[in-house]
């Protein structure tokens, strides 16, 4: 006879389980951190014995390890794609302001992991690992738009990083608020930044449609 409260283990493939596992985790390391979340947690919520999850990931900071790689490549893809495509170089940081409120939308477990921990393969911090390609791709990208105004490769480079800086935090703070609407905050955003604060908009609109 099954004791109460009893819940039968579901079989699953090796990815199945490992995939369960890092939203498992994911979703606990969000609201805990990596310190307040432990592996008995982990197996209780899965359903499984600790040994499952050391099999797969040998430690629970082995598991911590995979979610942020993981949501890392997610983000830096989706904001690789917005700036991708051929398009003027304002369209561009239209695209990558909105992938980045995007991803907070979608996967906000995800984004509070990365600002959150740093894992023992990123000791400087993954969000900081991710500003920074980010950061290179924005200098590259806006590097004719910089040298048709007349600043240096160096002005250039400072710029890139002021401009990616100020939409992340930007992001931080939406996280939480979720007010005005994504796409106002992305062309506030893109006001500020390409217009300058002798030039803004009243009301600005983003160029790049949907």
């Amino acid at each position: 006879m099954r004791p109460a409260g009893y819940v039968p283990r579901i079989r699953m493939t090796g990815p199945q389980r490992r995939s369960q596992l890092i939203g498992i985790g994911r979703g606990l390391f969000a609201l805990r951190g990596l310190d307040g979340t432990t592996i008995e947690e982990i197996a209780a919520s899965a359903g499984v014995s600790k040994p499952v999850i050391y099999e797969h990931f040998g430690s629970k900071e082995g598991l911590y390890t995979q979610v942020v790689d993981y949501e890392f490549r997610i983000l830096l893809g989706a904001i690789n794609d917005a700036l991708s495509e051929e398009a003027k170089p304002r369209v561009l940081v239209e695209r990558a302001a909105l992938a980045l409120l995007n991803y907070i939308e979608d996967r906000t477990d995800g984004f509070r992991i990365l600002m959150r921990d740093a894992p023992p393969t990123q000791p400087e911090g993954a969000f900081s690992t991710l500003l920074s390609q980010v950061t290179a791709r924005v200098e590259h990208i806006l590097a004719d738009e910089f040298a048709r105004r007349g600043f240096t490769a160096a002005d250039g480079a400072m710029y890139a990083q002021m401009l990616v800086g100020m939409v992340a935090m930007t992001g931080q703070w939406w996280l939480d608020s979720r007010t005005p609407d994504k796409r106002d905050v992305a062309a506030h955003l893109v006001n500020l930044a390409w217009n300058g604060l002798t030039g803004l908009q009243k009301d600005p609109e983003l160029r790049s449609g949907d």
